[in-house]
């Protein structure tokens, strides 16, 4: 048995002829953040010469709590752009985008599970996909990510590298469930 894994990459993609390059290299998917924010019509154009599923927009979301929301974050969350979150994902994926990668700045490296508030906002306010990052310590935390934040899909990068799960414990686990 064999599965595709589609190859997404991201990190210092600022233009369409970046984008280019990396899909002349075999890449399936890229992942636009900060060039994103700065210039929404590159999801757009994207978009249109790739296809909306080739486009993952990456926000890097911190909490405001004095307003009670999020704010997006550039530059490798060192940036704080004032926009807020849940109307940047909207935009988003009017243009074009066809998945979300929502990294929580306030849960990433804490093992204390994901932002599971923040992760169902988001998937309320848009209809493509919702990939939830940032948090995850333990198999329940998967499953919440899930349930009760409602992302169609986990990232759990920090919890296999540290080995103390595998992908197969996760598939079993969330069978279970």
């Amino acid at each position: 048995q064999s599965n595709f894994i589609p190859i997404c990459v991201g990190g210092g993609i600022r233009s369409i002829d970046d984008v280019h390059a990396l899909m002349d290299a075999g890449t399936d998917k890229v992942a636009v953040c900060t060039a994103a924010l700065e210039n929404p019509l590159l999801i757009t154009a994207i978009a249109k010469q790739y296809g909306s599923q080739c486009v993952v927009v990456s926000i890097d979301a911190k909490k405001d709590p004095l307003q009670n929301s999020w704010t997006c974050f550039a530059h490798g969350g060192r940036t704080n752009t004032g926009i807020d979150v849940l109307t940047w994902a909207q935009e988003a994926e009017a243009c074009g985008a066809g998945e979300i990668l929502l990294n929580s700045i306030d849960a990433d490296g804490t093992g204390s599970g994901y932002d599971l508030k923040l992760i169902r906002a988001v998937s309320a306010q848009v209809r493509i996909p919702v990939i939830a990052s940032s948090g995850a310590g333990t198999l329940a935390h998967i499953r919440d990510a899930f349930c009760e934040g409602r992302a169609d899909a986990v990232l759990v990068a920090g919890m296999l590298h540290r080995q103390q799960t595998t992908v197969k414990a996760i598939k079993q686990f969330l069978t279970e469930e």
